[in-house]
Formats: structure tokens, sequence, C-alpha cells
């Protein structure tokens, strides 16, 4: 993984950590320009990781971006 996918995802960690639901919307969208139906998408898959780090946001972006 990139310096900076690990640095997009630490970031976005951290909006969904502090339940910051609006700014990580923005986020994703500016940051990888998702459609709003795969932002949630993206959300959901994260709040249902049993254990939330970097890396496996990191390849939950991955997923969405191919």
């Amino acid at each position: 993984m990139s310096a900076t996918g690990k640095y997009q995802a630490q970031e976005f960690k951290q909006l969904v950590d502090t339940n910051n639901i609006t700014y990580a919307h923005l986020y994703l969208e500016q940051l990888m320009l998702f459609p709003v139906d795969i932002q949630d998408k993206i959300i959901e898959d994260i709040s249902q990781l049993s254990y939330c780090n970097s890396d496996a946001i990191a390849q939950i972006f991955k997923q969405y971006s191919n």
C-alpha cells in the first residue's frame, strides 16, 4: 500500500471515529469522486469491520476504486 493511500485511510478513519459522517462523505467525494451511493456502501463496509485500522480501510477504498 502506498504512503498516500495509508494517509487517506487514516484521515477517513479519524472522521468515522468521531462520528463525523457528513465530513466523511465530503472527504470521499473530494478524494475519489465516489457517488453518494458508493460512499454509503464504503461507510457501511467500514462500520462492519471487526478491527478498524488504516490498512483495512485502505483495502475497502481500493475495492471500490477498481
